[in-house]
């Protein structure tokens, strides 16, 4: 996990990216939000963004931005669940290693968390961390590419991805009729606007 980890960018950096991957796939599936994958709130809390991921089979991770710094944690069903990671989480980020929103009714559940304050030089892992880094992989690259072949074989376009407009996206620059296109040839511009606004992506 802490070769992962080394991959993935500043905390500004990797917020953006989780923006991006929520706005693609919002292009990619505009009328079911539950059948998307990444997702992103610029309104979690005051002062609190959060991003996540389901990918449909039981593994999901979820990130959450404060002025404390950055905090994930992600679980994968197919290891076995560690709560006691959470007990070395740092008093700062305590809140979210308790936060019922990333918990079952009996108890949390992770195999795998993580976090960097804002003058960190990297970020740092639970020890004995029980699975799930294959769930940040894409998250780590982060390129127009390897986002183009995960989203076309988790959504099945009927048109292939255009990945000059996934790098758009990715650079965080306003989404245009002509980029979305390149995206969703089916997908209006005005039925995003909700869930742009949500994101905080740039208008």
């Amino acid at each position: 996990m802490n070769a992962l980890l080394g991959r993935l960018p500043s905390i500004t950096d990797l917020r953006d990216r989780c923006r991006a991957f929520a706005v693609l796939d919002a292009a990619l599936s505009p009328d079911d939000r539950n059948g998307r994958s990444y997702s992103f709130d610029a309104h979690w809390a005051p002062g609190e963004q959060l991003a996540s991921m389901r990918d449909g089979c039981g593994n999901d991770w979820f990130l959450v931005f404060s002025p404390a710094g950055a905090y994930g944690r992600g679980f994968d069903h197919e290891a076995p669940n560690a709560p006691e990671l959470l007990t070395t989480v740092p008093e700062v980020f305590r809140p979210y290693a308790e936060e019922p929103a990333f918990a079952e009714a009996d108890g949390p559940i992770v195999t795998v968390c993580f976090w960097r304050r804002p003058d960190d030089a990297a970020w740092t892992v639970a020890a004995a961390a029980r699975g799930g880094e294959g769930l940040f992989e894409l998250l780590a690259d982060g390129s127009a590419q390897a986002y183009r072949e995960w989203a076309e074989e988790y959504y099945e376009p009927g048109s292939p991805i255009d990945p000059a407009a996934v790098a758009e996206v990715l650079a965080l620059r306003p989404l245009t009729p002509a980029v979305l296109a390149g995206l969703n040839p089916e997908a209006e511009l005005a039925e995003l606007a909700e869930d742009i606004a949500g994101i905080g992506y740039p208008a």
